[in-house]
C-alpha cells in the first residue's frame, strides 16, 4: 500500500508502514514512553505471530511521520473489517449503517489490539506533530474509502490534542485501583468499609482452608511450563464462551523473549498443584491485569487471582495504579473505583455523524449519572474528595 502526505508548510512526510519490523524500535519506543502496550516489541509480536493481519480483519497501516530522515511521530493504526477486540462498542452504529444499505466496514482504528488500556496513541513530542498524525489519519480514511476513523483509549496529551479537532468525543470508564501510600494489604483493607473488608478476609480464609496459595512469577524468572499452564487456562476461558482466544501461545513466548521485565504471572496452586493463573503487564508506575483462567472452580478464586493479588503486588512493589481491565462493576467491591476513559470518532457520512454526536452526548450524561449512583468501597474518612 502506498500512502505519502507532506503536511503543508513543513519538511515532514507521513507514510503508511504495514510492518512494525520496518520501523526503528529505539526511535518508536522513545516516542511511545513506558507503556508496554505501545512498545515496538509488543506491537511487532502481534504481527509476527499472526495475532493481527489482513486475513483476520486487523490489517496494520501504521502512520509514521519522518522529518530529516528520522522518525518524529507515529500512530498504531489498523484497517478493521469487524469490531472485535476493541472494547469501545460500536456494533449499534454498524447495524444502523447496514439497515440503511451502507457499509460500516472497513473502518480505520488507532488502538492497541485486544488491549483496552489507556495510553499514548499519537506518539509525538508536541501537539503540532499530533495534529499532523490526526490529519493524516483522516486523509487515509478517505483515500481507502473507509467509513470512519477512530482513536481508542488515548492518554491525556492525545486527548487534549483531539479536543481541537472535529472528531466526536465518547466518554467511558473503567475500574482502577489507586495506591494511597498503603504500607501493606492489611493497611489497604483497613480503608474499606466494614462489609467489603469482611468479605475479602472471609474469601481469603476459605481459599487458605482449601490449600490454595499464590506465586508471583516475574517474566524474567518464568519457565516454559509456567506459560504452557497459563495459556491452557487462558484458552479454556474462551472455550467456555464458545470462542477462540485472540492471542496464541507463540505471542506470549515472543513477549517473554523480547520484554520479560514487563510481564507477571500470578499462579494459584492448590496443595502445590497449579489450578488458575492470571497474566499481567507492568511498567514503573502501573500493573495491568489482562487475562486469566482456571481449571477448577473455587469460591472467591477469580477475585483473589485477578484483583486482590494484583493489588497486593502493586503495594509490595510501590506501584501507583492497578488497572483491572475493561468493564465490571463487581470490581468496585475490591477497591477499584471508576476512572474516566476516552475515545474519538470521525464518521464520513454527515447524517450518521450528526446522529452519533447526539448519541454520545446522551451516553455521557447516562454514564455520569450511573457513576454518581455507585456506592464507593471506602470508609467515609478514606474517600477522596469529589
Amino acid at each position: 500500500m502506498h500512502f505519502e502526505a507532506n503536511p503543508p508548510g513543513t519538511e515532514a512526510v507521513v507514510r503508511v508502514v504495514t510492518r512494525m519490523a520496518e520501523l526503528p524500535a529505539d526511535a518508536w519506543n522513545a516516542l511511545a514512553g513506558p507503556s508496554p502496550f505501545v512498545q515496538h516489541a509488543f506491537l511487532a509480536a502481534l504481527e509476527s505471530t499472526g495475532c493481527v493481519g489482513s486475513d483476520i480483519g486487523w490489517e496494520p497501516v501504521h502512520l509514521a511521520l519522518f522529518r530529516d530522515g528520522g522518525l518524529a511521530a507515529a500512530m498504531p493504526l489498523y484497517i478493521k473489517h469487524h469490531s472485535w477486540g476493541e472494547f469501545v462498542f460500536d456494533w449499534a452504529w454498524a447495524d444502523a449503517y447496514r439497515r440503511h444499505g451502507l457499509d460500516y466496514y472497513p473502518k480505520l482504528v488507532c488502538c492497541v489490539p485486544f488491549s483496552p488500556v489507556p495510553g499514548p496513541r499519537l506518539l509525538a513530542r508536541n501537539d503540532a506533530d499530533r495534529g499532523m498524525l490526526i490529519q493524516a489519519g483522516l486523509k487515509l480514511t478517505r483515500d481507502l474509502g473507509c467509513s470512519s476513523f477512530h482513536v481508542l483509549f488515548p492518554a491525556e496529551p492525545d486527548h487534549a490534542a483531539l479536543q481541537t479537532t472535529p472528531l466526536l468525543h465518547r466518554s467511558g470508564f473503567q475500574f482502577h485501583w489507586h495506591n494511597r501510600g498503603y504500607a501493606s494489604f492489611e493497611d489497604f483493607l483497613a480503608a474499606l468499609t466494614h462489609d467489603k473488608r469482611k468479605k475479602i478476609r472471609q474469601e481469603r480464609k476459605k481459599l487458605a482452608g482449601l490449600g490454595v496459595t499464590f506465586r508471583w512469577v516475574e517474566g524474567r524468572d518464568s519457565t516454559d511450563a509456567d506459560w504452557d499452564f497459563f495459556h491452557r487456562c487462558y484458552a479454556d476461558t474462551y472455550a467456555r464462551h464458545r470462542s477462540e482466544p485472540h492471542l496464541n501461545r507463540a505471542f506470549f513466548a515472543t513477549l517473554r523473549e523480547t520484554m520479560p521485565d514487563k510481564l507477571l504471572l500470578i499462579v494459584a496452586e492448590k496443595h502445590g498443584e497449579p489450578v488458575a493463573c492470571s497474566f499481567c503487564m507492568k511498567d514503573g508506575e502501573r500493573l495491568y491485569g489482562r487475562h486469566w483462567g482456571t481449571l477448577e472452580y473455587l469460591p472467591g478464586l477469580h477475585f483473589e487471582t485477578c484483583y486482590q493479588q494484583g493489588i497486593e503486588y502493586a503495594i509490595a512493589h510501590g506501584l501507583a495504579v492497578f488497572e483491572g481491565g475493561a468493564q465490571g462493576e463487581h470490581k468496585l467491591a475490591r477497591g477499584l473505583v471508576p476512572t474516566a476513559t476516552h475515545s474519538w470518532h470521525w464518521l464520513e457520512n454527515p447524517e450518521f455523524r450528526a446522529a452519533v454526536d447526539r448519541f454520545v452526548e446522551r451516553e455521557a450524561d447516562a454514564i455520569t449519572h450511573y457513576i454518581d449512583e455507585l456506592e464507593g468501597p471506602f470508609r467515609r474518612e478514606n474517600r477522596e474528595p469529589a
